[in-house]
């Protein structure tokens, strides 16, 4: 492939990457959204997350076989058609306050998520030397957390304005003004979700006649002593790997997602804690482009994955011994450390899978579901449970499995002879 066709590709998956972080990191501004909009409790508003990011674990391996059917510029057609698809759906129904609805929208655009990373992540993996893959993710990465700290600038400008203040109005409101207040809230939510709609088929028409090409993964992404194995169970460090993709999503999220629940369990006022997934995400983008800089120039992605294992052990220690918000700035700085680690993590996994990569990339998109298993259990334990215990508790054995994949996992298996 030449240089230009390269950068183009770069570009396209880029913007695809871009569409990834803001639709994701809508996530944590819609809990508060729904816990209001929908008159729920903590426990059941985190299932926004559960929605969402279960959709990745029952539908990577079907994304994996649409791609096999469409080739990869249909299939990210087809993955964006599906998530216009779903925020119709989430903005109708959250509009008519039918929260089963909502989730179920929230649910496909998940759905058509999974077929777009998928499709993207062994992409951009293999588009180049898989040595260099931490660089080439870096730059979708700073794509994607960009869309992710406007995201909830944008939701809370057009949706969220004045929450604090109509929060306080419909606790003291009788019955029927309360409900009349929040059917005018849920109502803000459907327009930006149409406009979402609509952008989303028109990004997948683009695709469609883009210049992307297609990439044969068994032919770019095969090592010589691994191409005879006929078993995705005779890669260890795939399955490790995965659960390496669980625990940092779910830490991620919970430093992204759900900062804001962690903020406003210190008492931190409605209206400034609606912002902090914005922090963690800018945290995120420094990250990023010191990853940028530095991999694989001046240190290999393997040993920066596991000094920022390390810098998440010592963070989370910080957000525990502090209060308030200098404990959320702990939280928010979270996102430096989490920003190298999907870059670094997945082309470590998928290493020499040749004919399996398009499944292998699945499973590790499968392993996306920690995003919603972690933070539940964190919305569950603290109900009865000291909140910054349960988030200690939750975040450091993530962080140090996420060490052992960096300095022992992902070479489980590697040195083994055909199976």
């Amino acid at each position: 492939m030449t240089a230009s066709r390269t950068t183009t590709s770069i570009a396209i998956i880029g913007a695809l990457f871009f569409i990834f972080g803001f639709v994701t990191w809508l996530n944590g501004p819609l809990i508060t959204f729904s816990q209001l909009a929908f008159d729920l409790d903590e426990v059941n508003a985190f299932l926004v997350l559960m929605a969402f990011f279960l959709s990745y674990f029952f539908l990577a391996i079907p994304s994996s076989w649409i791609l096999k059917a469409t080739g990869m510029k249909k299939g990210i057609a087809v993955g964006l058609f599906v998530m216009a698809i779903g925020a119709v759906l989430f903005g109708q129904f959250a509009t008519q306050r039918w929260y089963p609805g909502a989730l179920g929208g929230l649910f496909v655009i998940g759905g058509g998520l999974a077929v777009l990373q998928t499709a993207a992540n062994p992409y951009i993996s293999i588009l180049g030397p898989i040595e260099s893959a931490a660089q080439r993710i870096a730059v979708m990465g700073i794509c994607n957390k960009l869309a992710g700290a406007i995201a909830p600038f944008v939701i809370g400008a057009l949706v969220m304005h004045g929450i604090g203040d109509l929060s306080a109005q419909v606790a003291a409101a009788d019955e029927a003004t309360k409900q009349q207040l929040l059917d005018g809230f849920a109502a803000r939510i459907h327009l930006p979700y149409l406009v979402m709609a609509g952008l989303l088929a028109l990004l997948a028409v683009g695709v469609l006649f883009s210049p992307l090409p297609e990439i044969k993964a068994e032919e770019v992404n095969a090592s010589g002593d691994r191409q005879g194995r006929s078993s995705l169970f005779r890669y260890p460090h795939l399955w490790l790997g995965a659960l390496c993709i669980f625990t940092y999503v779910g830490v991620e999220v919970m430093a992204g997602d759900a900062i804001g629940t962690y903020g406003r369990a210190f008492g931190l006022p409605l209206d400034q804690t609606k912002f902090f997934t914005s922090f963690t995400l800018i945290a995120m983008l420094v990250g990023y482009l010191v990853g940028l800089v530095v991999i694989p120039r001046f240190v290999s992605q393997e040993r920066y994955l596991k000094w920022s294992a390390m810098l998440g052990v010592l963070l989370a220690v910080g957000a525990f011994l502090t209060h308030g918000y200098v404990s959320v700035g702990f939280v928010a700085a979270l996102g430096f450390a989490n920003a190298m680690m999907w870059p670094a993590i997945f082309p470590l996994a998928i290493k020499g899978l040749g004919r399996f990569t398009e499944l292998g990339s699945a499973i590790m998109v499968m392993g996306i579901v920690g995003g919603a298993i972690i933070p539940r259990l964190f919305a569950v334990l603290k109900q009865h449970y000291d909140f910054q215990w349960v988030f200690l508790l939750l975040m450091v054995p993530c962080y140090l499995y996420i060490l052992f994949f960096a300095t022992r996992g992902h070479r489980v298996g590697m040195g083994a002879g055909r199976g």
